[in-house]
This record gives structure tokens, sequence and C-alpha cells, in this order.
């Protein structure tokens, strides 16, 4: 189920493929990555080497838009567990360091992963935020994340009537999605809309109604004053704060404020992806006191995760996300198609039909920046590249030069001559070189699935990097 992993060990992108964090965590990454490489070089920690540490990791910390009063809080927290007897005569200095940060970044981050209790029969959901932070995609997300993993059928409902493409917007995005959405475009009172949606869930059987709210460009009586009736009428179980990542300690202000209107139960960030500098990921769940939920990562539909601290500061101090990578895996992957390609590599008859669903496979699994994060180490083996458009690129021009190729081609690139390369390069829009270098790719591919073919479990996770 975790053939993508291998893909990438097998085509060897390394010459073209260069990481990079994400742009949001990048900054400071780079920041605390370079106080580990410092106190490694010591054999032997004091208060000193300590002191200095800490500066920098404040630095970074201030330099990523994280609130001056959490940054304190947290330095100060570190600095009591660093000084401790135990670090200071570690023979791992730098380690235990990195362990403590670690640790006080998973408490500010939240500590623990919030599974919503989706319990109660229409349980509502109630998203607010300002205009922009991403609220009516969220809901389109939202609701297919809770139909693919919850198994649970929500309802859509547009209540957004002070911008006018809001609606459509959503109807759009839940055909794309697959999820029921109320028509309310011929309506223009939310609380008209709400009385409208829940009569219909309760008819219909709809177990989750996800209602999109109206937002301004800032916080204003009206607003509080509308959203505060359609909550009374609603009653919702969960009212969830969407939040601008890119907007930095705005949207942590921001989620204040409607905190203290509505008291909200969680947050939802949005655009992870970008080039934040990650102080709202930061700040928000010690200014508000309410845990993040889940987070944007994408413009997909399926580009919504669930929130878990440890492993959003395990991203933080390069340590990768092997669990998430895995879920993504495990998500591209079409069963059927995983089983048929384990009879195939067991008798070692991998060909480039195979390998083209091992590109899409790939390419599910997201933007291939946010996969190579999840990798631990990545980071410290190519810290000097940038991720761009050109390893995508890379991958769409591969899955041309086989889409280009014949059935009977694709089941036996030996046939591949001089004059079938030249029609399959001006096919595919690329070139004979290109397709050279995919036969030998394909190559390397062919002998890594053989040897996993007959690798015992244990040995195909040594193959796949996470064991």
């Amino acid at each position: 189920m975790s053939q993508p992993l291998g893909l990438w060990r097998a085509l060897d992108l390394r010459p073209v493929l260069t990481y990079t964090p994400a742009p949001m965590l990048e900054g400071l990454q780079e920041r605390l990555a370079r106080v580990t490489k410092t106190l490694r070089g010591e054999g032997h920690l004091t208060e000193y080497h300590i002191d200095t540490a800490l500066r920098e990791i404040r630095l970074a910390l201030l330099e990523a838009d994280v609130s001056v009063e959490v940054v304190s809080g947290f330095i100060e927290r570190v600095r009591v567990r660093a000084v401790g007897k135990d670090v200071l005569n570690s023979v791992t200095p730098a380690q235990m360091v990195t362990k403590i940060v670690h640790g006080e970044l998973v408490t500010l981050l939240g500590g623990e992963t919030t599974e919503l209790d989706f319990k109660g029969r229409p349980l509502v959901i109630m998203l607010v935020g300002l205009q922009g932070s991403g609220k009516t995609t969220t809901a389109a997300k939202m609701a297919r994340w809770i139909k693919d993993r919850k198994g649970l059928f929500p309802l859509l409902v547009p209540a957004d009537t002070s911008r006018p493409a809001a609606r459509e917007q959503l109807l759009v995005l839940g055909e794309k999605a697959k999820i029921p959405t109320v028509d309310t475009r011929d309506m223009d009172d939310p609380e008209a809309i709400a009385r409208q949606a829940l009569r219909e869930a309760s008819i219909k059987g709809y177990q989750v109604l996800i209602f999109d709210t109206a937002g301004r460009l800032h916080i204003d009586e009206e607003l509080m004053d509308q959203l505060l009736r359609l909550k009374e009428i609603l009653n919702p179980r969960q009212v969830l704060f969407v939040a601008d990542a890119m907007t930095g300690q705005d949207a942590v202000r921001s989620a204040r404020a409607f905190h203290e209107r509505l008291d909200i139960t969680g947050v939802i960030l949005t655009k992870l992806d970008g080039d934040a500098r990650g102080g709202a990921a930061l700040s928000v769940r010690e200014v508000v006191g309410k845990p993040i939920v889940y987070a944007g990562v994408g413009e997909q539909i399926e580009d919504l995760e669930q929130f878990h601290p440890d492993r959003m500061a395990g991203r933080i101090l390069g340590m990768g996300d092997v669990l998430t990578l895995v879920e993504k895996a495990q998500d591209a992957v079409d069963e059927k198609k995983a089983r048929r390609l384990e009879a195939k590599l067991k008798k070692n008859k991998f060909d480039l039909e195979d390998l083209r669903d091992q590109l899409k496979s790939l390419k599910k699994m997201g933007p291939l920046q946010s996969v190579m994060e999840m990798v631990p180490g990545m980071n410290s083996m190519m810290p000097e590249g940038e991720m761009g458009e050109g390893q995508e690129r890379q991958l769409r021009r591969m899955e041309a030069c086989i889409d280009s190729m014949t059935p009977k081609e694709r089941r036996h690139p030996q046939l591949l001559n001089g004059s079938r390369k030249k029609r399959i390069a001006k096919g595919s829009g690329t070139s004979v070189e290109e397709i050279n270098r995919l036969l030998r790719q394909y190559g390397q591919m062919r002998k890594l699935m053989k040897r996993l073919g007959k690798a015992d479990p244990r040995a195909l996770k040594r193959q796949l990097g996470i064991g």
C-alpha cells in the first residue's frame, strides 16, 4: 500500500529534485537547524550554550510572526527544562535540547490531537471567520473529509448572503466533492436559510450540516449580531473559526475577537502550504485557548488534514512526518490495483502501465514538496535546494510519454526502437532523450520492485525508508 514511497527512491529524482521545507516553516526550520548544529559541536553543554541557543530560538520564533507573549512563555519553559542536571550532563546535549524544544512545541500547538465529537443528529457545524479566510472552500473540504473518513452523509449550506459569488461557489465545490448542497441563491435572509436547512436535514436524514456563514473584511457589530442570531437558531455542536495562516498575527487577533463573542470550539488554519511564516499556527492555540482541529494544505478538495501537534512539531524541527506520509500513501493507492501489482511483482512482470499507475498514485498524495517535507532527514540531506514546478513538471512529462505509447509498447518496453521513440516523443511533446531517461528509470524501478516482491515485511519497510 505504500508503493509511492518506493517510487521516489527508484526514480532517483535527486539530480533534479531539491528539497526545501514548506514555505510557511522555512525560516523557522533553518534557524532551529543552525541551533542544533551548533550544539552538536559541543561535547559538554553549559548554561552559556543554552542562553545562546535560546536567543536564536527567540529570534526564529519572532521572525516567524509568533506573538511576543507566546515567545516569552515558550522560551522560559524551555530554559527551565534545559538547565536541568540531566541536560547539562548529557553526552548528547544537542539531542536533549532538541527533544525539549520538540516537547514544548507540541504543548504550544495543543498537546494532543483534537477529535471532533460527531454524535447527535443532525450534527451542526458552523464555520465563521473574516472574508477571504477560505471558509467556503473549507466547507467543501470538510464535508468531503467527513464523508470519506467518518462515513457520514453531510449537507452543505451556503448562508453567506453578503458575497454575491459565495453561494454559487459552494454549489460548484459541492458538486465537485459529490456533496449535496442546498440551493439558496433565491434567498436573502441567512436566518430563513438556517431554518430551511434544518427542516431539509430532518426530512431527508442528513447526518451533518455544514454552514458557510458570511464574513467581512474586518470585525463589526452587524456581522457579529447576525452570527449570534444564526447560532441561536442552529444550536451548533461545533463553531469553528477559519483563519488564513498567511495573515499571521491578524488571524490570531481575529480568532480571539470571534471567540469572545461566539465562544468558538476550535480553529481551522488554511493556506498552510503558502508562504506564511507560521506564527498563526504557533500562537493561536496559546492565545485563544481552543485547539486547531484541521489544516488546509492545498487547493484541491482533498487537501484538508486533521491537525496533529506532534507531527507539526516534527516538521518544524525537520524530523519529518512519516505517519501522515503513510496515511497519504494509503489513501492514494487503489486496493484492487495494489493487489494486482503485488501479484505481478511476485512474477517479476512490472511494466510501464504499472509505472503509470504509480505516478498517478504519487500525484494523489499532493504536491511533491509537501510529500518530501514529511520524509525524515530530507532537509539535512539537501538543505540548499529549492522545490519548484520543475519536479512536478518532470513527473507530468513522464506520464505523458507513457500515455503516448501503445498498450503493447507499455507491456513490452523492449519493442521501443528508434522510430517508435521518435513517434512517442512527438505525440507527448517531449524528446527522445527524455524517453531514454524514462526507460532507464523504469529499469531501476523494475529492479527495486523485484526486490520488494521477494522481501519480508520488515525488509520492505527498510526499502521504503520507513522502518
